[in-house]
């Protein structure tokens, strides 16, 4: 039998469970086996916000260890990673993306609208913070870490403090408690982050023989779709932790696939926000983002972004 491939990951539930979904798709696709190698990273071993801890902080162990040739491989959730290109590595594949949506997991089953005013929902993201204060339901919204387990215990278990929280509806569906989903939210109330719901796989790029082992996994459309909306986050040139929201889908147009890329960038207190579209087609991907990114700069979206630090 081949000798087993090393799949870096993080430790955390939702990590092991990406990774291993990605070691099985890439067994069953090209016969060789994969064993997964724990690292762990900055974030995991911080309990500060994630606004706090900056872009890249849950992959820069895995990218070192990835250089060093301790592993073959990793897999990372595609939002976490700088916007960079980063010079020595290469995203050999994105497999099919997760329903990159926001979801809901509420007290008494309650959705958004049902939610009393007053009633204390936790996210950890700016993005959603600000989109949920743009709603005007007057809810408290307060900024929470940890794993998508702990953030749910947070409104059933049984120290529970929180009426709901707002998480990514890929997480949730991953770990297999896609149940407890109250609602998942219409994207034009709360627009994903940029790459939400799909998993970047990494390797060396001069790596020739495993580049092309691993592009058995991509996904031409996940990839065009994010490609699109990462471009117009980097050239907005704001990080993961900015309040910039993204959403790219592909259709069948007139003369074939087409991608439409919807672009919001909105002040955290969520009473500003710039909100445009663009199309194209998925060759173009990257040209949409960048499009799409310099409308919103000239309609003011530097001064919604902010510090990221």
């Amino acid at each position: 039998m081949s000798t087993a491939l090393r799949l870096g990951t993080r430790g955390s539930a939702l990590a092991l469970a990406q990774s291993q979904l990605t070691a099985d798709a890439l067994t069953a696709a090209t016969g060789r086996p994969v064993e997964l190698v724990r690292i762990v990273t900055q974030g995991d071993r911080s309990s500060a916000p994630v606004a706090q801890l900056g872009v890249g902080v849950f992959v820069s162990a895995l990218r070192d260890a990835l250089l060093a040739g301790e592993i073959d491989f990793a897999v990372h959730s595609y939002k976490d990673l700088p916007t960079a290109i980063h010079p020595g590595l290469h995203i050999a594949a994105v497999p099919p993306r997760e329903d990159p949506r926001d979801v809901l997991i509420a007290k008494g089953d309650l959705t958004l609208a049902e939610l009393p005013p007053g009633s204390v929902i936790g996210t950890g993201a700016v993005r959603r913070i600000a989109q949920l204060h743009a709603l005007g339901l007057e809810l408290q919204v307060t900024p929470i870490r940890g794993n998508v387990d702990s953030r749910i215990a947070r409104v059933h278990g049984p120290e529970a403090d929180l009426d709901a929280v707002v998480l990514a509806r890929a997480g949730v569906v991953r770990l297999g408690r896609a149940a407890e989903i109250t609602e998942t939210i219409d994207p034009m109330l709360m627009l994903p982050a940029p790459a939400q719901g799909a998993l970047a796989v990494e390797c060396r790029g001069d790596d020739s023989d495993l580049v092309e082992l691993l592009a058995a996994l991509d996904h031409a459309p996940s990839r065009a779709a994010v490609t699109a909306e990462r471009a117009m986050l980097a050239t907005l040139e704001a990080g993961c932790s900015a309040p910039v929201a993204a959403h790219a889908e592909l259709a069948e147009g007139e003369t074939g696939d087409e991608i439409y890329l919807r672009g919001a960038v909105i002040s955290p207190d969520g009473v500003r926000a710039i909100r445009l579209s663009r199309t194209g087609t998925p060759a173009d991907a990257a040209e949409i983002g960048k499009a799409l990114a310099a409308e919103l700069l000239e309609n003011g979206a530097d001064t919604l972004i902010g510090s990221t630090e």
